[in-house]
Protein backbone atom coordinates (compact mmCIF):
# COMPACT_ATOMS: atom_id res chain seq x y z
CA UNK A 1 0.00 0.00 0.00
CA UNK A 2 0.83 3.79 -0.85
CA UNK A 3 -0.09 6.80 0.20
CA UNK A 4 0.24 10.07 -1.25
CA UNK A 5 -1.12 13.84 -0.10
CA UNK A 6 -2.66 15.28 -2.93
CA UNK A 7 -2.23 18.80 -1.03
CA UNK A 8 -5.90 20.15 -2.42
CA UNK A 9 -8.87 17.95 -1.70
CA UNK A 10 -9.22 15.18 -3.95
CA UNK A 11 -11.95 13.97 -5.83
CA UNK A 12 -11.73 12.02 -9.00
CA UNK A 13 -9.09 9.10 -9.95
CA UNK A 14 -8.79 7.36 -13.68
CA UNK A 15 -6.31 4.79 -14.71
CA UNK A 16 -5.32 5.22 -18.22
CA UNK A 17 -6.79 2.06 -20.47
CA UNK A 18 -3.60 2.19 -23.33
CA UNK A 19 -1.57 -0.37 -23.20
CA UNK A 20 1.47 1.48 -23.50
CA UNK A 21 0.11 3.68 -20.53
CA UNK A 22 -1.44 1.10 -18.11
CA UNK A 23 1.02 1.99 -15.20
CA UNK A 24 -0.73 6.26 -15.81
CA UNK A 25 -3.17 7.47 -13.74
CA UNK A 26 -4.73 10.94 -13.19
CA UNK A 27 -6.25 12.37 -9.66
CA UNK A 28 -8.40 15.71 -10.05
CA UNK A 29 -8.40 18.04 -7.18
CA UNK A 30 -11.00 20.86 -6.13
CA UNK A 31 -9.83 23.82 -3.75
CA UNK A 32 -12.49 26.50 -3.09
CA UNK A 33 -10.67 29.96 -1.83
CA UNK A 34 -12.86 29.92 1.03
CA UNK A 35 -11.90 30.70 4.65
CA UNK A 36 -14.23 30.17 7.25
CA UNK A 37 -16.78 27.40 6.25
CA UNK A 38 -15.94 23.93 5.52
CA UNK A 39 -17.21 23.27 1.73
CA UNK A 40 -17.62 20.21 -0.58
CA UNK A 41 -18.77 19.99 -4.64
CA UNK A 42 -22.07 19.36 -3.87
CA UNK A 43 -22.81 21.22 -0.83
CA UNK A 44 -20.88 24.27 -2.89
CA UNK A 45 -23.92 23.91 -5.18
CA UNK A 46 -27.06 24.82 -2.62
CA UNK A 47 -25.38 28.46 -1.95
CA UNK A 48 -25.56 31.57 -4.01
CA UNK A 49 -22.76 32.00 -6.85
CA UNK A 50 -19.96 33.63 -4.20
CA UNK A 51 -16.80 35.85 -5.95
CA UNK A 52 -14.33 32.86 -4.27
CA UNK A 53 -12.35 31.24 -6.93
CA UNK A 54 -12.50 27.39 -7.33
CA UNK A 55 -9.19 25.97 -8.24
CA UNK A 56 -7.62 22.49 -9.57
CA UNK A 57 -5.07 20.50 -10.52
CA UNK A 58 -4.72 17.65 -12.34
CA UNK A 59 -1.79 14.99 -10.63
CA UNK A 60 -0.25 12.97 -13.38
CA UNK A 61 0.88 9.57 -11.66
CA UNK A 62 3.13 6.99 -12.69
CA UNK A 63 3.30 3.88 -10.78
CA UNK A 64 5.30 0.96 -9.78
CA UNK A 65 3.36 -1.90 -9.12
CA UNK A 66 4.96 -5.39 -7.46
CA UNK A 67 4.02 -7.88 -5.58
CA UNK A 68 5.61 -6.73 -2.23
CA UNK A 69 5.55 -2.87 -3.24
CA UNK A 70 3.75 -0.14 -4.89
CA UNK A 71 5.57 3.26 -5.82
CA UNK A 72 3.60 6.24 -6.85
CA UNK A 73 5.63 8.95 -8.72
CA UNK A 74 3.74 12.11 -9.37
CA UNK A 75 5.58 12.86 -12.54
CA UNK A 76 3.18 16.28 -13.54
CA UNK A 77 0.69 19.19 -12.00
CA UNK A 78 -1.58 20.59 -14.53
CA UNK A 79 -3.46 23.73 -13.00
CA UNK A 80 -6.82 24.10 -13.99
CA UNK A 81 -10.32 25.78 -12.34
CA UNK A 82 -11.58 22.84 -9.80
CA UNK A 83 -11.54 19.55 -11.26
CA UNK A 84 -14.88 17.39 -10.90
CA UNK A 85 -14.26 14.80 -13.25
CA UNK A 86 -11.59 12.78 -14.97
CA UNK A 87 -12.32 10.40 -18.13
CA UNK A 88 -9.42 9.12 -20.43
CA UNK A 89 -10.72 8.06 -23.93
CA UNK A 90 -10.53 3.81 -24.75
CA UNK A 91 -8.15 4.68 -27.89
CA UNK A 92 -6.17 1.88 -29.85
CA UNK A 93 -2.95 1.88 -28.18
CA UNK A 94 -1.41 3.06 -31.72
CA UNK A 95 -2.63 6.74 -30.83
CA UNK A 96 -1.88 8.90 -27.68
CA UNK A 97 -3.86 8.62 -24.94
CA UNK A 98 -6.57 11.36 -25.20
CA UNK A 99 -7.87 12.35 -21.27
CA UNK A 100 -10.65 14.47 -20.53
CA UNK A 101 -11.58 16.66 -17.57
CA UNK A 102 -14.63 18.66 -16.57
CA UNK A 103 -13.93 21.53 -14.43
CA UNK A 104 -16.07 24.11 -12.26
CA UNK A 105 -16.26 26.93 -15.20
CA UNK A 106 -18.69 25.50 -17.47
CA UNK A 107 -15.62 24.04 -19.50
CA UNK A 108 -13.88 20.33 -20.59
CA UNK A 109 -10.82 20.03 -21.55
CA UNK A 110 -8.97 17.79 -23.69
CA UNK A 111 -5.30 16.44 -22.95
CA UNK A 112 -3.20 13.96 -24.91
CA UNK A 113 -0.48 12.36 -23.04
CA UNK A 114 3.29 12.26 -24.59
CA UNK A 115 4.91 8.81 -23.00
CA UNK A 116 8.21 10.12 -24.44
CA UNK A 117 7.98 13.41 -21.87
CA UNK A 118 5.81 11.94 -19.59
CA UNK A 119 3.48 15.15 -19.73
CA UNK A 120 -0.17 15.93 -20.75
CA UNK A 121 -0.58 18.17 -23.59
CA UNK A 122 -3.72 20.28 -23.64
CA UNK A 123 -5.34 19.45 -27.11
CA UNK A 124 -8.39 21.55 -27.06
CA UNK A 125 -10.69 23.45 -24.73
CA UNK A 126 -14.65 23.64 -25.08
CA UNK A 127 -17.07 26.10 -23.25
CA UNK A 128 -20.20 24.00 -22.49
CA UNK A 129 -21.92 26.62 -19.89
CA UNK A 130 -21.35 29.87 -18.16
CA UNK A 131 -18.23 30.64 -15.96
CA UNK A 132 -20.30 30.43 -12.66
CA UNK A 133 -21.59 26.79 -14.05
CA UNK A 134 -19.90 23.14 -13.11
CA UNK A 135 -19.32 20.43 -15.12
CA UNK A 136 -19.99 17.97 -12.34
CA UNK A 137 -19.58 14.39 -14.52
CA UNK A 138 -18.36 13.08 -18.11
CA UNK A 139 -18.21 10.00 -20.18
CA UNK A 140 -17.19 8.29 -23.20
CA UNK A 141 -19.25 6.45 -25.56
CA UNK A 142 -16.79 4.25 -26.57
CA UNK A 143 -15.76 2.29 -23.19
CA UNK A 144 -16.08 -0.86 -24.34
CA UNK A 145 -13.87 -1.36 -27.16
CA UNK A 146 -10.65 0.69 -27.99
CA UNK A 147 -10.99 2.57 -30.92
CA UNK A 148 -9.31 4.42 -33.30
CA UNK A 149 -12.24 6.89 -33.35
CA UNK A 150 -12.98 9.26 -30.86
CA UNK A 151 -16.24 8.40 -29.65
CA UNK A 152 -18.98 11.10 -28.27
CA UNK A 153 -18.69 12.66 -24.57
CA UNK A 154 -21.60 13.27 -22.22
CA UNK A 155 -21.43 16.19 -19.33
CA UNK A 156 -23.81 16.87 -16.84
CA UNK A 157 -23.74 20.31 -15.96
CA UNK A 158 -25.00 22.09 -12.14
CA UNK A 159 -27.41 24.51 -14.12
CA UNK A 160 -29.53 21.51 -14.41
CA UNK A 161 -28.55 21.05 -17.98
CA UNK A 162 -26.61 17.85 -20.28
CA UNK A 163 -25.10 18.40 -22.97
CA UNK A 164 -23.78 15.48 -25.84
CA UNK A 165 -20.42 16.97 -27.57
CA UNK A 166 -19.71 15.31 -30.65
CA UNK A 167 -16.40 15.72 -32.97
CA UNK A 168 -16.57 17.74 -36.19
CA UNK A 169 -13.55 16.75 -37.56
CA UNK A 170 -10.45 16.53 -35.59
CA UNK A 171 -12.41 19.18 -33.10
CA UNK A 172 -14.67 18.22 -30.02
CA UNK A 173 -18.09 20.97 -30.01
CA UNK A 174 -21.24 20.72 -28.01
CA UNK A 175 -23.56 19.17 -30.74
CA UNK A 176 -27.31 19.42 -28.03
CA UNK A 177 -27.73 20.59 -24.95
CA UNK A 178 -31.02 20.21 -22.83
CA UNK A 179 -32.97 20.79 -19.35
CA UNK A 180 -32.34 16.94 -17.92
CA UNK A 181 -33.64 17.41 -13.82
CA UNK A 182 -35.55 19.68 -11.37
CA UNK A 183 -31.90 19.89 -9.41
CA UNK A 184 -28.80 19.26 -10.38
CA UNK A 185 -28.01 15.86 -12.68
CA UNK A 186 -24.81 14.21 -10.70
CA UNK A 187 -24.26 11.71 -12.96
CA UNK A 188 -24.72 11.46 -17.17
CA UNK A 189 -23.43 8.16 -18.49
CA UNK A 190 -23.93 6.40 -22.17
CA UNK A 191 -25.06 2.85 -22.68
CA UNK A 192 -22.34 1.47 -23.82
CA UNK A 193 -24.04 -1.14 -25.97
CA UNK A 194 -26.44 1.56 -27.82
CA UNK A 195 -24.64 4.82 -28.23
CA UNK A 196 -27.92 6.40 -28.83
CA UNK A 197 -28.94 6.25 -25.22
CA UNK A 198 -27.67 8.24 -22.20
CA UNK A 199 -28.45 7.86 -18.53
CA UNK A 200 -28.63 10.59 -16.14
CA UNK A 201 -28.96 10.89 -12.62
CA UNK A 202 -29.86 14.06 -10.40
CA UNK A 203 -30.68 15.67 -6.76
CA UNK A 204 -34.53 15.01 -7.64
CA UNK A 205 -33.91 11.27 -6.59
CA UNK A 206 -34.49 10.39 -10.30
CA UNK A 207 -32.80 8.15 -13.16
CA UNK A 208 -33.63 9.20 -16.72
CA UNK A 209 -32.72 7.67 -20.19
CA UNK A 210 -32.90 9.66 -23.19
CA UNK A 211 -32.37 9.14 -26.88
CA UNK A 212 -30.14 12.06 -28.96
CA UNK A 213 -31.67 11.08 -31.87
CA UNK A 214 -34.40 13.09 -30.64
CA UNK A 215 -34.45 16.54 -29.26
CA UNK A 216 -34.37 15.07 -25.61
CA UNK A 217 -37.85 17.41 -24.79
CA UNK A 218 -38.69 13.88 -23.28
CA UNK A 219 -36.66 11.10 -21.52
CA UNK A 220 -37.44 7.77 -22.77
CA UNK A 221 -38.26 6.80 -19.27
CA UNK A 222 -38.11 8.57 -15.78
CA UNK A 223 -37.45 6.27 -12.55
CA UNK A 224 -38.90 8.16 -9.79
CA UNK A 225 -38.35 5.00 -6.87
CA UNK A 226 -35.15 6.36 -4.91
CA UNK A 227 -34.98 7.48 -1.69
CA UNK A 228 -32.41 10.30 -2.08
CA UNK A 229 -30.15 11.85 -5.11
CA UNK A 230 -28.69 9.42 -7.53
CA UNK A 231 -25.22 10.23 -8.16
CA UNK A 232 -23.34 7.60 -10.43
CA UNK A 233 -24.43 5.19 -13.09
CA UNK A 234 -22.40 2.89 -15.38
CA UNK A 235 -23.28 0.71 -18.42
CA UNK A 236 -21.99 -2.62 -17.60
CA UNK A 237 -18.90 -3.17 -20.32
CA UNK A 238 -19.65 -6.77 -21.32
CA UNK A 239 -23.07 -7.11 -20.02
CA UNK A 240 -25.15 -5.90 -22.03
CA UNK A 241 -28.58 -4.30 -20.52
CA UNK A 242 -26.71 -4.25 -17.09
CA UNK A 243 -26.91 -1.03 -15.28
CA UNK A 244 -25.02 -0.03 -11.66
CA UNK A 245 -26.81 3.20 -10.22
CA UNK A 246 -25.74 4.52 -6.63
CA UNK A 247 -27.40 7.04 -4.78
CA UNK A 248 -26.94 9.45 -1.62
CA UNK A 249 -29.08 6.62 0.34
CA UNK A 250 -26.13 4.32 0.62
CA UNK A 251 -27.49 1.47 -1.98
CA UNK A 252 -26.12 0.79 -5.30
CA UNK A 253 -28.75 -0.85 -7.57
CA UNK A 254 -28.47 -3.16 -10.58
CA UNK A 255 -30.88 -2.28 -13.65
CA UNK A 256 -31.99 -4.31 -16.48
CA UNK A 257 -32.33 -1.25 -18.65
CA UNK A 258 -34.92 -3.04 -20.27
CA UNK A 259 -37.47 -3.18 -17.22
CA UNK A 260 -35.76 -0.05 -15.50
CA UNK A 261 -37.87 0.75 -12.86
CA UNK A 262 -37.53 -2.14 -10.63
CA UNK A 263 -33.46 -3.31 -9.95
CA UNK A 264 -32.44 -6.73 -9.90
CA UNK A 265 -30.35 -6.50 -6.85
CA UNK A 266 -30.19 -3.79 -3.95
CA UNK A 267 -26.78 -3.67 -2.17
CA UNK A 268 -26.36 -1.71 0.75
CA UNK A 269 -22.84 -0.08 0.53
CA UNK A 270 -22.63 1.49 3.80
CA UNK A 271 -22.00 5.47 2.85
CA UNK A 272 -23.69 7.05 -0.37
CA UNK A 273 -22.27 5.71 -3.46
CA UNK A 274 -20.36 8.74 -5.18
CA UNK A 275 -18.49 6.96 -7.98
CA UNK A 276 -18.97 2.80 -9.38
CA UNK A 277 -16.73 1.28 -11.58
CA UNK A 278 -17.59 -1.79 -13.07
CA UNK A 279 -13.85 -4.29 -13.30
CA UNK A 280 -11.81 -3.59 -16.52
CA UNK A 281 -11.46 -7.38 -17.19
CA UNK A 282 -14.69 -10.18 -18.14
CA UNK A 283 -13.27 -12.65 -16.11
CA UNK A 284 -14.24 -10.62 -12.99
CA UNK A 285 -17.35 -9.13 -14.60
CA UNK A 286 -19.17 -9.34 -11.49
CA UNK A 287 -17.14 -7.42 -9.39
CA UNK A 288 -18.00 -3.51 -9.31
CA UNK A 289 -15.79 -0.87 -7.44
CA UNK A 290 -17.08 1.66 -4.89
CA UNK A 291 -16.28 4.98 -3.72
CA UNK A 292 -18.83 5.04 -1.06
CA UNK A 293 -18.36 8.79 0.80
CA UNK A 294 -18.54 8.43 4.33
CA UNK A 295 -17.69 5.06 4.07
CA UNK A 296 -14.32 4.07 2.12
CA UNK A 297 -14.12 2.14 -1.02
CA UNK A 298 -14.74 -1.26 -1.32
CA UNK A 299 -15.18 -3.64 -3.97
CA UNK A 300 -18.93 -5.39 -4.23
CA UNK A 301 -19.19 -8.74 -6.02
CA UNK A 302 -22.81 -9.38 -7.32
CA UNK A 303 -23.75 -13.11 -7.40
CA UNK A 304 -26.87 -12.98 -10.26
CA UNK A 305 -27.92 -14.74 -13.58
CA UNK A 306 -27.60 -11.89 -15.43
CA UNK A 307 -23.80 -11.62 -14.63
CA UNK A 308 -23.46 -15.77 -15.46
CA UNK A 309 -23.02 -16.29 -11.66
CA UNK A 310 -23.30 -19.58 -10.54
CA UNK A 311 -26.94 -20.89 -9.38
CA UNK A 312 -25.70 -21.91 -6.14
CA UNK A 313 -24.40 -18.58 -4.93
CA UNK A 314 -26.05 -17.99 -1.36
CA UNK A 315 -26.28 -14.17 -1.38
CA UNK A 316 -27.14 -11.85 -3.83
CA UNK A 317 -23.91 -9.46 -3.55
CA UNK A 318 -21.02 -9.22 -1.01
CA UNK A 319 -18.42 -7.07 -0.09
CA UNK A 320 -14.91 -8.75 -0.98
CA UNK A 321 -12.72 -6.07 -0.18
CA UNK A 322 -12.89 -2.78 1.40
CA UNK A 323 -10.77 0.26 2.42
CA UNK A 324 -10.95 2.16 5.57
CA UNK A 325 -8.11 4.00 5.97
CA UNK A 326 -10.32 7.15 4.43
CA UNK A 327 -11.15 9.70 7.13
CA UNK A 328 -13.02 11.76 4.80
CA UNK A 329 -14.84 12.21 1.78
CA UNK A 330 -14.42 9.11 -0.72
CA UNK A 331 -15.29 10.61 -3.82
CA UNK A 332 -12.72 8.75 -6.38
CA UNK A 333 -11.96 5.31 -6.95
CA UNK A 334 -10.50 3.32 -10.26
CA UNK A 335 -9.36 -0.50 -11.49
CA UNK A 336 -5.73 -0.19 -12.92
CA UNK A 337 -5.92 -1.89 -16.34
CA UNK A 338 -2.28 -3.86 -15.81
CA UNK A 339 -2.84 -7.79 -15.89
CA UNK A 340 -6.17 -7.10 -17.47
CA UNK A 341 -6.07 -10.72 -18.57
CA UNK A 342 -4.89 -12.15 -15.47
CA UNK A 343 -8.16 -13.37 -15.03
CA UNK A 344 -9.07 -13.40 -10.94
CA UNK A 345 -6.07 -12.51 -9.49
CA UNK A 346 -6.36 -9.12 -7.44
CA UNK A 347 -5.49 -6.21 -9.47
CA UNK A 348 -4.29 -2.90 -8.34
CA UNK A 349 -7.06 0.13 -7.05
CA UNK A 350 -6.54 3.60 -6.51
CA UNK A 351 -8.73 5.90 -4.52
CA UNK A 352 -8.73 9.43 -3.15
CA UNK A 353 -10.63 10.80 -0.39
CA UNK A 354 -11.77 14.77 0.22
CA UNK A 355 -11.19 16.98 3.28
CA UNK A 356 -8.17 14.84 4.38
CA UNK A 357 -6.61 15.37 0.69
CA UNK A 358 -5.10 11.80 0.10
CA UNK A 359 -4.70 8.94 -2.21
CA UNK A 360 -3.98 5.30 -1.50
CA UNK A 361 -3.05 2.35 -3.76
CA UNK A 362 -4.49 -1.07 -2.28
CA UNK A 363 -5.50 -4.27 -4.07
CA UNK A 364 -9.13 -6.15 -4.82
Amino acid sequence: MAAFDTIWPADSIEFCPNDEASNIFVCGTYNLEKSDETISPETDLQEPPRPQKRRGKILLFEVEDAEDSTTLNNIEEVDLPAVLDLKWCHRDSSLPPLLASADSEGGIKLFEYHALERRLVMSQSIVCAEPHVLCLSIDWSNRRTATTGLGSLVVSMSDKNVSVLQFNGSELAVAQTWAAHDFEPWIAAWNYWDTNIVYTGGDDLKMKAWDIREDCTQPIFTNSRFDAGVTTIQSHPFVEHLLAVGSYDNTVRLFDVRKPLRPLVQADVGGGAWRVKWHSSPERKEDLLVASMHDGAKVVRFNHAILGSLPSATQEWEITQRMDKHESMAYGADWSFQGVNGGKDSTLIVSCSFYDHVLYTWRG
